[in-house]
């Protein structure tokens, strides 16, 4: 039985509304007013909720404007009775999330038929909602044992033989040893950060709010964190006369630590999949209230139709190549990229080159006074 929330301050509405909804079998809880509606919304979690737009002390639209901020309540469907019928008031109400209208008097046949289109969509979106989360637990199950055998029996196999031959090892060997375990342990907890990043990124983007809280921060660029993230990678991987850098300044809508992981995925992707003594550029730009940062390399590259198909848990042409990773970078950037209103782009020849374009929105006033800000530090 689906349960219904009606908040309705004249008694004889609410009781007409109780006896019609209890005739067609569904649970009803009942507010006499906003107040007692919002408790009620809030710990019974109901599976529709119809409310009055003119209530004393809470109106509707306060009512609707508070469950909309609770992640709790934010998707619960709300249908408006109200005995207004001017075109202000509806665009009021739908404005702060209201699924439908309904103008008093109404008749039975009207008020079913709503109820029934918004439960109807609500099973939809539940019904997308888990087969999404259906196909990533099936993208883990097969991809998980493959990802982790190989750091795994590193780890296993020489930690064995430290064990059983610990004795018969000069210390030479035995440091080569744990050498070897402590790198394969750190590919292993690289492995499953990502994983479980990639994991929390899907279940992000099925929650509308959690979707528009990350929309809303917002990060300079570039920080000093990135340009010395970006310098200390380049090192690591010997390739300092190799790389081309030119970024702008911008006041880009994603947080530092997402931003970060871009930049790390973009770059470790850049650097792995090209040879020392061919170029890597990254540029940043803006462009009214786009911000890009590109990342090019003269490196293998890839098809397109390996592009149309890239996917979190695929790494093309492995065999040949046995690249370390799971394959998760770029899926995992173009995943922060998406949750943040922007693209991730992918434009490659295979074994000429490859230009992976990451594009978000950013803030026009603000990047006048960063820029300002830059030109009187230099």
């Amino acid at each position: 039985m689906n349960k219904i929330l009606v908040i309705e301050d004249d008694i004889n509405v609410r009781q007409n509304l109780v006896d019609l909804l209890y005739a067609e079998n569904f649970n009803v809880i009942t507010a006499e007013n906003g107040y007692f509606g919002l408790q009620l919304a809030q710990t019974e979690i109901p599976d529709l909720v119809i409310c009055d737009v003119m209530m004393p002390e809470i109106d509707g639209y306060e009512v609707l404007k508070e469950l909309r901020q609770n992640p709790k309540t934010a998707i619960i469907p709300f249908i408006f009775l109200t005995a207004k019928s001017e075109k202000t008031d509806f665009r009021k109400g739908m404005d702060l999330g209201a699924d439908d209208y309904i103008v008093k008097p109404f008749s039975r046949t009207e008020l079913l038929t709503a109820i029934a289109c918004r439960l109807e969509k609500q099973t939809a979106i539940y019904q997308q909602t888990q087969e999404k989360l259906d196909k990533l637990r099936t993208s883990i199950t097969l991809s998980l044992p493959h990802e982790l055998r190989t750091p795994l029996n590193g780890i296993l196999g020489f930690s064995q033989i430290l064990m059983e031959e610990s004795e018969l090892l000069d210390a030479a060997s035995i440091k080569e040893m744990a050498e070897f375990i402590h790198q394969s342990s750190q590919r292993l907890f690289h492995l499953i950060q990502k994983f479980l990043l990639y994991a929390e990124l899907e279940i992000i983007a099925t929650d509308p709010q959690r979707v528009c809280e990350v929309k809303k921060q917002s990060t300079e660029f570039p920080t000093p964190e990135l340009t010395n993230l970006i310098g200390t990678r380049v090192k690591n991987a010997g390739r300092e006369n190799d790389m081309q850098i030119d970024l702008s300044p911008s006041v880009v809508n994603i947080s530092l630590s997402k931003m970060t992981r871009i930049i790390e995925e973009l770059l470790d992707n850049a650097l792995k999949f090209s040879v020392s003594g061919t170029p890597i550029k990254i540029t940043a730009k803006t462009i009214n209230n786009t911000f890009s940062v590109s990342f090019s390399d003269r490196g293998r590259g890839m098809s397109r139709e390996q592009i149309a198909e890239l996917g979190a848990y695929r790494q093309f042409e492995r065999k040949l190549h046995e690249q370390q990773g799971s394959g998760l970078g770029l899926i995992i950037a173009k995943k922060l990229a998406e949750l943040h209103g922007g693209t991730l782009k992918i434009d490659s020849k295979p074994h000429e080159y490859t230009v992976v374009t990451v594009t978000l929105p950013c803030n026009n006033k603000e990047v006048s006074l960063v820029t300002q800000h830059s030109a009187l530090s230099t």
